[in-house]
């Protein structure tokens, strides 16, 4: 048996198509597991072993089986039985929905039902459910994602590992720039600090990097950028949770001047601080600096 703390973590997504199991699997990716979808079940004893080998590397596991595959069926059932007697955790996660809302889904994504490729999709559906049945019995957790939308979806699975889900960082990219180079465009929020005082029109300043302490001195002497780092450092620590409550990963705050050598450069440098002071995890780039 392996030691406790590399336990191995086995997850099985399978239910009704259209139900969320392509969403649900996703949201296992963005929470660490290792993720694969529609895997033989003949192959899961061979796979299992695979990752025993190299717990060191996969320790959660996520897979997804449907009626896609075609001796689902036939196979999974027994096949699972005995996986759950050896010493991994095993959790069967079935995903169900009300016929209104898989046929409006299909309707909505104009994807045939795999049963109903040539009849209605609601034909389709009752085939699938009653094939179904038996894996839906052994279920550890039915999932009812009728009034779910996609974001829902993805929420309920996150808080279903909180232990997990609260380690997963966002990682947020500040990027200075300059509006006569173009807008980054990657940029989720764009910051305009032409307003600021331009240290260009400073004979002494002109050709000094806005990183430069007595750039930094003439910009920051306004009380017009104190006041303006103050209100967007709050505005971005208000977004930023929000932002991770709905699972993004990535976040790119861009501040842009006429350059992108001066002031963009010192108020990136700035947010920057007060953000990696609250714990978060961000990068600074300069985009135009050099030019």
């Amino acid at each position: 048996m392996i030691p406790k703390e590399h336990a191995l973590e086995f997850v099985f997504l399978t239910g009704l198509s259209g139900a969320g199991k392509s969403t649900a699997l996703k949201s296992f990716e963005d929470l660490g597991f290792f993720c694969i979808d529609n895997l033989p079940p003949k192959l899961l004893p061979t796979f299992v072993e695979l990752c025993h080998q190299s717990v060191e590397e996969v320790q959660k596991v996520a897979i997804g089986i449907d009626i896609r595959e075609r001796e689902f069926l036939k196979d999974f059932p027994d096949i699972y039985s005995k996986l759950k007697i050896m010493p991994y955790k095993f959790t069967l996660l079935f995903f169900d929905a009300a016929d209104e809302s898989l046929i409006r889904r299909f309707v909505e994504t104009r994807r045939p039902h795999p049963l109903a490729f040539d009849k209605p999709v609601d034909q389709g559906l009752q085939e699938e459910r009653n094939i179904l049945i038996p894996i839906k019995n052994m279920a550890d957790k039915i999932i009812d994602t009728s009034n779910f939308t996609v974001h829902d979806l993805r929420k309920f699975i996150i808080e279903l590992y909180p232990e997990i889900s609260y380690k997963q960082e966002m990682l947020i990219y500040i990027v200075s720039f300059g509006y006569k180079f173009g807008i980054p465009f990657n940029a989720d929020l764009v910051f305009d600090v032409r307003f600021l005082p331009n240290p260009y029109f400073i004979s002494e300043l002109k050709n000094l990097p806005g990183n430069n302490e007595k750039v930094k001195q003439f910009i920051l002497s306004s009380t017009v950028t104190t006041d303006f780092i103050k209100n967007l450092t709050d505005f971005i620590n208000y977004l930023i949770p929000h932002y991770q409550s709905e699972g993004k990963k990535y976040l790119t705050i861009a501040i842009g001047c006429t350059g992108g050598k001066h002031r963009s450069v010192c108020i990136a440098h700035q947010l920057h601080n007060k953000i990696t002071e609250q714990k978060y995890s961000a990068k600074l780039q300069h985009r135009d600096i050099e030019k």
